[in-house]
């Protein structure tokens, strides 16, 4: 009996050890989910490019252009 009683306390105490191991690592990555009824706004002044204008303005950064003038003239050119 008392042997019994033992090797159940060891388990128990070897589960918990193992809990506390392996627990934090998986808990740590959660995310919180927020739930609203309102939609989300979206950011004023927003790039709002196409597919053109995006490549236009990677190939622009690639020449170490100025980001402000670079995009004035790709949405001058798109209008």
């Amino acid at each position: 009996m008392m042997k019994s009683v033992f090797a159940f306390l060891m388990l128990v105490l070897a589960c918990a050890s193992a809990f506390t191991v392996i627990a934090p690592a998986r808990l740590s990555g959660t995310t919180t989910l927020r739930m609203s009824s309102e939609p989300e706004q979206e950011e004023e002044g927003g790039l709002d490019l196409d597919l053109g204008e995006m490549f236009q303005m990677f190939e622009a950064a690639d020449k170490d252009q100025d980001f402000d003038k670079a995009i004035k003239k790709v949405k001058s050119q798109g209008k």
